[in-house]
């Protein structure tokens, strides 16, 4: 079977953004031209957005079982981390060690280097093969002067799902403050809040606007701001609240989506996949996100493949290089100790709902373009190189 797709017909990115439900925009562009009010004003027309926006405070509150005033809007998961991490040093100086893992997003790694800078000492758990962290391995790192562990809720690159609420509870019998990045896991997978006590989201991720997301913090956690000004969220956040998108974000949770069917394509898809000679499928099979799939083929770019892709319509991402000129190995998959040949040719396909038809299109795409690039590839495959 072959056919033609429009650019951009079939989308497997959405681990980087989603596309805004139909729903929420028509929800959402009430508050840009009727409801436009700044919730610090006083008038009737500020006095009706600040009801508004603590309406879909108490609404995403309830979605995730705290309390209206643990939740606090911010513009999304780079800004919630940077405010876990650094609103709690801020707040606790007396507490220099930090515990996060090797997989982490770049917005947690970096902000761990800075505060590095800053004094601190930061230990960087491994994961297995597999592409999980030990809930052990970071229980025997936890110090008397531990401020905080930081473990993410699902990988972004990888789509494994870490032990978090394990590492919660650990965390809670120690006395030390534990932070989860779920902006790749909320909505996806519950998550017990109840030994957790910071968790970052970020709404695009969830088919809301960019722009937007919140920092869940548990009453009595001990934590500063990083931004100031006006005195927002509880002073926790300065600067005028992003209203349209906050209630987008309250607006999307009511969607509905079909898991199984989605993980009923993906593993359509990883069959397909895994039938192209030098194939390998790269973190937890089992324990991984349902519309994940990170896929490497040997001895071939990832980026070219990426490419060749595009210009069939066909949307996804790769792990082997960033977007400049300059090509940057995956931290994530070094961590899991991938070889080299493997990594560079390595794509990310993260699904929302497509059909059969589509997904078995992407599977003869790929399969054709792998072929084509290994004609002309130095690196050829052997049946004993597969690890």
């Amino acid at each position: 079977m072959s056919r033609g797709i429009e650019v951009g017909g079939i989308y497997l990115d959405n681990a980087a953004t989603t596309r805004v439900d139909e729903g929420v925009v028509k929800k959402v562009s009430e508050f840009f031209t009727k409801n436009y009010g700044n919730a610090s004003s006083q008038h009737s027309i500020g006095r009706e957005a600040k009801e508004e926006l603590e309406k879909a405070r108490s609404e995403i509150a309830k979605f995730i079982g705290a309390e209206a005033s643990e939740i606090v809007f911010t513009s999304g998961g780079t800004e919630s981390n940077n405010l876990a991490l650094k609103g709690l040093a801020l707040a606790n100086p007396e507490k220099k060690h930090i515990i996060t893992s090797v997989i982490e997003h770049p917005c947690i790694l970096e902000t761990c280097k800075v505060l590095e800078k800053q004094g601190y000492k930061v230990n960087y758990v491994g994961v297995g093969k597999d592409g999980i962290v030990d809930a052990k391995d970071v229980e025997r790192k936890i110090r008397k002067d531990t401020l905080v562990v930081s473990v993410m809720h699902v990988n972004n690159e990888i789509g494994t799902i870490q032990p978090v609420e394990e590492i919660a509870e650990i965390c809670k019998k120690k006395g030390v403050y534990f932070h989860t990045d779920a902006v790749q896991g909320f909505t996806k997978i519950n998550l017990d809040l109840k030994n957790i006590d910071l968790m970052s989201v970020s709404g695009h991720k969830i088919h809301a606007p960019k722009g937007v997301g919140f920092l869940y913090v548990k009453k009595g956690t001990k934590i500063s701001a990083i931004i100031n000004g006006g005195g927002q969220e509880s002073g926790l956040r300065s600067g005028t609240e992003n209203i349209p998108g906050i209630i987008g974000l309250a607006e999307v949770l009511k969607k509905k989506i079909d898991k199984k069917k989605i993980e009923k394509i993906r593993d359509r898809i990883v069959r397909g996949l895994l039938e192209i000679p030098g194939t390998k499928i790269n973190g937890s099979r089992d324990n991984r996100i349902y519309n994940n799939i990170h896929v490497s083929f040997y001895g071939i770019e990832g980026e070219s493949l990426m490419l060749m892709l595009d210009s069939e319509g066909i949307c996804v991402s790769t792990g082997s290089a960033c977007a400049s000129t300059k090509l940057k190995e995956s931290y994530v998959l070094k961590a899991l100790g991938i070889e080299e040949l493997y990594i560079h040719g390595s794509l990310r396909l993260t699904l929302d709902e497509i059909t059969v038809e589509e997904a078995d299109f992407v599977v003869e795409k790929i399969a054709e373009k792998v072929m084509k690039l290994r004609e002309i590839s130095p690196f050829k495959f052997e049946k004993g190189e597969m690890k």
